[in-house]
């Protein structure tokens, strides 16, 4: 891990959609609060979803699974370790966005140039060019600040994480840039992909099942 500390990103839309704006994610695609993982509830989200990011507090009760076997990965996924701390949010909603270019046109702008500098690189060479990258971390902490809730400082230790899941090439992700690589949840297709990752979701809020602590946010098309 590197020494380097970021001003944690609130788990608020808003304050996510700030940051998206100004690295260049067009105003077609939004975060959105996830409201609950029944269907009739995840029907209510702007369609098409392209990702679910959990947020979960860290304890003893969420497994810490390694990553899958590389030959089960397609090429196509991008993933990136995470080095900065209390970086988790921005790299998921890295994760979220850099999976789905094929929907999403970047603007000009900070995120397009590191996913074009970052294209060909592995997981760790990822993380330090967005280490290295003035212009993203001034624009996540300029998007820290205007959180509902006074940011933690940068060395306040910070008990919850996000992961992002995402469909790529056939396969359900989880993408945590704490473990050795993505892990490969399970067969999925665009059309199962939100029953599916609410159902991975699921699946870490039953290993805790007395706590409430959970937040589930989706990367979507804009809400009308």
């Amino acid at each position: 891990m590197s020494t380097e500390r970021w001003l944690p990103i609130e788990s608020n839309p808003d304050v996510m959609n700030s940051f998206l704006r100004k690295v260049g994610v067009p105003e077609e695609w939004e975060i959105n609060d996830v409201f609950g993982l029944d269907d009739e509830l995840l029907q209510m989200l702007p369609q098409p979803v392209l990702a679910l990011l959990l947020l979960f507090p860290i304890n003893d009760k969420q497994e810490q699974t390694p990553g899958s076997d590389p030959e089960q990965i397609s090429s196509k996924v991008f993933y990136m370790k995470q080095t900065i701390s209390n970086a988790c949010g921005t790299v998921a909603l890295l994760h979220s966005v850099a999976n789905n270019t094929d929907s999403i046109k970047l603007k000009e702008g900070a995120l397009k140039e590191y996913l074009t500098d970052s294209d060909d690189k592995s997981p760790e060479k990822r993380a330090e060019l967005l280490e290295a990258d003035d212009a993203i971390c001034q624009q996540h902490d300029d998007a820290a600040k205007e959180g509902q809730t006074s940011a933690p400082g940068r060395e306040d230790s910070v008990d919850y994480h996000f992961v992002t899941f995402v469909h790529v090439d056939g396969q359900l992700y989880e993408l945590d840039g704490r473990k050795s690589g993505p892990v490969v949840v399970g067969l999925s297709c665009k059309e199962t992909f939100l029953k599916d990752a609410a159902g991975a979701c699921k699946q870490y809020m039953s290993r805790d099942p007395e706590n409430i602590n959970f937040t589930v946010l989706a990367l979507t098309a804009k809400m009308e």
